[in-house]
């Protein structure tokens, strides 16, 4: 091992201020900088880069607001983002988070889209020494996934999100309010998030069982698979009526291609991940009708953002209007981890030191765009959770619409539909 990756960046750069004192060389420039700079890793390209549609929105948004400097203690600092794309690959978003550190020499990293991403640059952040935020990650894979103890969490790495327990409860929620014989069929990918969900303690299994559901689970696929004959033989055979999973976008594409071919015709079809997005529901044309997933936020969230004002409607509107896109789930999530990230800025006592920025972090409490943010309430250390309802897509005038339809969580979150039956 390089001594980049087992040396903290506190500990090099310690290093570094010694030998310069020696030999008269200047002190590093993250010591003598008046420019804080926000790192942050997202998959700009690859089978995720669904998530990162709004990322250029956003930041713009906050590169406009911030232009004039961030006032802190009476100081004035510059304010900037430098983005990396991880390609969808988490050795590719471990990579540059160590550049992130140790080239661009950031006083804060910031991460979302799935474990693949927020997992590989929260663990650099923790060894590395180096303030960390992150979202857009079921909890339980984001800190179990890198063997985080309860009992101690993490000193400089911070997540909010819902966990698997909203998501079980949103999609029983969901499946309890239709007629159907209750045989459930599981597509999860040998993935982090696929092995969480599948997991007999913390996933799906011991849930379904104790709510009479029998469940079939073939086995875990491979990311990118273009064959699913095997799982969709499985279904049919067991009689399954509901359809379950958490796969990227073009794996579901090409599943649920193979099921029409094949003749296989659930009745009810939820699944986080691939049918969180209009565009993948548009893509499938009238297949898409019906088609069911968890809601981590929408224009009709009660939430507005502490940075800059808009509320969840205003801020789905003005997307639209910049970019021509329909709103998606992530547009908020990225908002509000750059609102997070401002807030704990402004309140600590020195934004050039990292332990400063990381007591800051560690008392948020926050009102942002997607709901509270607090991460001092658990469930586990530096973790906050945030609401999660459920959704149903209808195809209305050619285009997807996202009609809320469980909410027994966060009745606070208007339900806008009754769940329907495909094909029903």
């Amino acid at each position: 091992m390089t001594t980049r990756t087992t040396l903290s960046r506190r500990q090099f750069g310690a290093g570094v201020a010694a030998l310069g004192a020696a030999s008269t060389l200047p002190m590093p420039a993250l010591a003598q900088s008046k420019t804080i700079k926000i790192g942050f890793v997202t998959p700009q390209t690859g089978p995720l880069a669904v998530f990162a549609e709004s990322d250029a929105f956003v930041l713009e948004q906050f590169r406009t607001q911030l232009a004039g400097g961030l006032q802190i203690n009476g100081e004035t600092y510059n304010v900037e983002f430098i983005v990396k794309d991880s390609q969808s690959s988490s050795n590719r978003a471990a990579t540059v988070a160590q550049e992130l550190m140790f080239d661009d020499e950031v006083h804060l990293i910031t991460a979302t889209s799935t474990p693949d991403t927020t997992n590989p640059v929260a663990d650099q952040a923790e060894l590395n020494e180096v303030p960390c935020l992150t979202n857009d990650t079921p909890w339980q894979p984001h800190f179990f996934g890198r063997q985080g103890d309860p009992a101690k969490g993490f000193d400089w790495t911070f997540h909010f999100f819902w966990g698997l327990e909203d998501v079980i409860s949103t999609f029983t929620g969901i499946w309890n309010q239709t007629e159907t014989n209750k045989v459930v069929g599981a597509l999860w990918p040998n993935d982090p998030d696929g092995n969480a969900w599948g997991s007999p303690d913390v996933g799906f299994p011991p849930v379904l069982e104790a709510q009479g559901y029998t469940l079939v689970d073939p086995g875990r696929y491979q990311v990118m698979s273009d064959d699913f004959s095997a799982q969709i033989s499985a279904f049919k055979a067991a009689g399954v009526e509901i359809l379950t999973g958490v796969v990227p976008p073009p794996d579901f594409a090409t599943f649920w291609l193979q099921a029409a071919q094949q003749g296989f015709e659930p009745k009810v079809v939820t699944f986080g991940k691939a049918l969180e997005f209009p565009q993948v529901i548009g893509s499938l044309g009238d297949r898409g009708e019906g088609l069911s997933t968890e809601v981590w936020w929408s224009p009709g969230h009660p939430y507005s953002s502490g940075f800059t004002g808009q509320s969840s409607a205003e801020l789905a509107a003005a997307y639209e209007a910049a970019t021509g896109n329909p709103w998606t789930m992530p547009l908020a999530f990225k908002h509000s981890l750059f609102e997070v990230a401002i807030d704990a800025l402004k309140r600590s006592a020195d934004p050039m030191d990292p332990a400063s920025i990381r007591d800051a972090l560690r008392a948020t409490d926050y009102q942002s765009v997607v709901g509270p943010v607090n991460f001092m309430t658990g469930p586990v250390p530096n973790i906050s959770k945030t609401p999660l309802v459920g959704g149903q897509w209808h195809i209305e005038g050619g285009k997807p619409v996202l009609e809320i339809v469980e909410n027994g969580d966060h009745p606070a979150i208007a339900k806008t539909a009754d769940v329907t039956l495909i094909g029903g």
